[in-house]
């Protein structure tokens, strides 16, 4: 007997390492997102995680209704040849270097938020809201004023907060557990396996917009904006409902217009964009990226635009540039206000009074809790507001 169990040993000792590996692997984070970029500091992994599934028509791959299947994107190394590339901030270096990058894993996904890729129409109008991981009351407070999914009209508002990563290590897969965790109560949540930073704003708009084509590729309209704003969800149904001759397959893209900028040359700014990213000293008319209505059919304009069209830093202009490539231009609404009310702040005008939101579309910007009291004042029955000159002069035209 003692000889045989000597006999057994070796082999024991062998195997019970291998299905200790094989347990705690199937027990890990199905997206734990332990990337070569993070170990080597060289390779943006852009694997998708999870397997392919097939849609409703059978097919495979990167048809409507599955995912596709991204290889490893590596740094572009050749960037650091451009003259004067070891000068720029290192962010900038950064962005350079991974602009090529358009790919990157879904972490948490929505399939069948719009309903499937078929009924997606059925969508009047999608919140679409950039949002940190790190900002829970902010999506909290939303969910519970204008972004609360609901029918106005008879028109169906849907919502989504769109997010990448932030930390690293421990800190960045504690933070996804806290986003899955969400996730799951919710079911709003968007997330990319990249770095969720200023300078990624575009890509995280280029890549919400290649989930769109995939999986709501019919909705009416979308209200791309900041969790940071006051956004009168009724008042954006009203208005889409009384345009004539668009039910969301027309070209739409209103907001708060930049018109006559160029690019910011001074690095310390945070808009800050050096030659080696753009020569040209003008930027064509665009939105400001706080918050701008546009229809489903120009965001699929769009998405096929940006898939030739090189990243730049700043989220709104590559909108711009991307809108202005299909020869299309951008109107003005004077009821976005994304780069705030002109009124406000002033010394003579109380910030929480709803007279001056009750009319607008939307304004930049609000806590969580002035949204909480703006969303209730606006609804309230017995309000009741003055004609105030200044509204009536020109001021929001």
């Amino acid at each position: 007997m003692e000889q045989r169990i000597w006999r057994v040993l070796p082999f024991l000792l062998l195997i019970v390492p291998c299905v200790a590996i094989l347990l705690i692997y199937q027990h890990l984070p199905s997206h734990s997102n332990l990337s070569t970029k993070a170990l080597r500091g060289d390779v943006s992994w852009h694997a998708r995680a999870g397997l392919h599934t097939e849609d409703p028509a059978g097919h495979r791959g990167s048809a409507r209704g599955s995912r596709p299947f991204w290889t490893a994107c590596l740094r572009n190394m050749s960037m650091a040849n451009m003259a004067g590339f070891s000068d720029l901030p290192e962010r900038l270096q950064n962005f350079l270097y991974y602009q090529h990058c358009k790919h990157f894993p879904l972490l948490l996904d929505l399939p069948g938020k719009c309903g499937g890729p078929d009924r997606s129409s059925g969508v009047f109008l999608l919140l679409v809201i950039k949002s940190q991981p790190v900002n829970y009351e902010r999506r909290e407070a939303l969910r519970q004023t204008w972004a609360k999914e609901r029918q106005h009209h008879g028109a169906w508002i849907r919502t989504l907060f769109i997010s990448g990563t932030t930390g690293a290590g421990l800190e960045k897969l504690r933070m996804n557990k806290l986003m899955e965790v969400e996730h799951r109560k919710h079911g709003d949540i968007l997330q990319w396996d990249f770095d969720d930073t200023f300078l990624n704003l575009t890509l995280k708009q280029v890549l919400f917009m290649e989930w769109l084509d995939n999986s709501c590729p019919h909705v009416r309209f979308l209200l791309n904006g900041d969790d940071d704003v006051f956004a009168h969800t009724d008042n954006m149904v009203e208005y889409l409902q009384s345009l004539r001759g668009n039910d969301g397959s027309g070209n739409l893209y209103t907001g708060q217009l930049i018109e006559g900028r160029g690019p910011v040359r001074d690095p310390s700014s945070k808009y800050f964009v050096p030659l080696q990213v753009q020569q040209k000293e003008s930027y064509p008319t665009h939105c400001c990226g706080g918050g701008f209505l546009l229809s489903g059919h120009t965001a699929q304009v769009l998405y096929n635009m940006s898939k030739t069209i090189a990243l730049h830093p700043i989220d709104d202009l590559y909108m711009g540039m991307c809108l202005a490539q299909a020869g299309l231009k951008p109107s003005r609404h004077t009821g976005m206000r994304a780069a705030g009310h002109p009124l406000i702040p002033s010394a003579k005008v109380d910030i929480l009074d709803p007279c001056y939101y009750k009319d607008l579309l939307m304004v930049h910007d609000f806590t969580p809790l002035q949204n909480y009291v703006m969303w209730e004042q606006v609804h309230d029955p017995g309000l009741k507001c003055w004609k105030d000159p200044r509204l009536s002069s020109g001021i929001l035209q």
